[in-house]
């Protein structure tokens, strides 16, 4: 097995339920999984990789299934939650551990929470950046998001649609991914009152609300040229096919449903963040649906790109975090 220290990262190929799954490792210590979100990759935790393998761990950042190096099954139902939670499994007994925090951004965070769930033996704590928990449960997601809309649409619907995104996207994958990025972060995202880069108008792109020519502070050339590469490569089907599972995870998932995660939580959250400040409510909730809470930080006048905005903050409280539960 390669061996990592906090010189340099490792980058290997572990088998999957799906084939194989890519990883990024970095340092020894207790194993640490990160999950990115969407439209992202390991390339997310570039940041948090050395700095918890200074401190002491075994810091694992993996992409995903359907993004980067790691496989991209046709099928839209392989895309599901639990299937995301075996491929979190798999990597796990695949680097030879017994068990794993696992810290989540975006929809790394839902991953997160449905593993720490399904898999509480293997997932002794779980971290949230970004996307509060709630529980599963409540009325059918895409009846939700079909309301949200309103005159407009919501763009969990409008990405649901197979082939529709991908042809908003892939013509130009380069400028899409700087417009949807500066959209949601601090200091490029549109001001209060202009129109909402979150919903569709009829007939219209989502990135007709981007910023043009406005790249936020956290994104140099060389990252953005690292993510468009990727998806360049692969495409966006994969990453996509996340939004078009929502209402089977909660049919999956109907037997969890109200369930608290009751192992040590974390949660780190953007002021500025409509992930964060749409879902207060959930944040609210945290006595009853996360009991083991430890921690909880909401970081002032941050966007959605939380651990790439304000890495050395959002290391420290991780940092900070991981020595509790030791």
């Amino acid at each position: 097995m390669p061996q990592t220290s906090a010189a340099g990262p490792t980058h290997r190929l572990v088998p999957s339920p799906a084939g194989r799954t890519h990883l990024v490792e970095q340092g020894d210590g207790p194993l640490v999984l990160l999950l990115h979100g969407f439209p992202e990759s390991w390339y997310a935790w570039r940041h948090q990789l050395p700095a918890l393998a200074a401190a002491g761990y075994r810091a694992v950042a993996v992409d995903v299934r359907g993004y980067g190096r790691s496989s991209r099954p046709a099928a839209v139902d392989a895309y599901r939650m639990l299937e995301l939670v075996e491929d979190n499994v798999a990597v796990v007994e695949a680097l030879g551990e017994r068990s794993a925090v696992v810290i989540g951004h975006d929809w790394g965070a839902s991953i997160a929470a449905t593993s720490a769930l399904v898999r509480p033996e293997l997932f002794r704590a779980v971290g949230f950046l970004s996307v509060p928990y709630t529980p599963p449960g409540g009325p059918r997601p895409g009846e939700v998001f079909t309301r949200m809309g309103g005159d407009e649409e919501f763009y969990v619907s409008y990405f649901q649609e197979p082939g529709r995104a991908e042809a908003e996207i892939e013509p130009d994958v380069r400028g899409w991914l700087a417009g949807f990025y500066a959209a949601l972060s601090a200091g490029t995202m549109p001001e209060a009152g202009a129109p909402d880069p979150h919903f569709v108008g009829r007939g219209g792109k989502l990135r007709d609300r981007f910023p043009v020519g406005l790249p936020p502070d956290w994104l140099d050339d060389a990252d953005l040229d690292a993510y468009a590469g990727e998806f360049e490569r692969t495409g966006m089907t994969g990453a996509l096919n996340r939004y078009r599972n929502m209402d089977r995870d909660w049919q999956d998932l109907a037997g969890f449903a109200g369930a608290p995660v009751t192992q040590p939580s974390l949660f780190i959250g953007g002021s500025l963040d409509a992930s964060t400040t749409w879902l207060a409510d959930a944040i609210e909730a945290y006595p009853t649906t996360l009991p083991g809470l430890t921690a909880s930080h909401i970081l002032d006048g941050c966007g959605h790109f939380l651990q790439q905005e304000r890495p050395g903050e959002t290391n420290r409280l991780l940092i900070e975090w991981l020595a509790d539960l030791r």
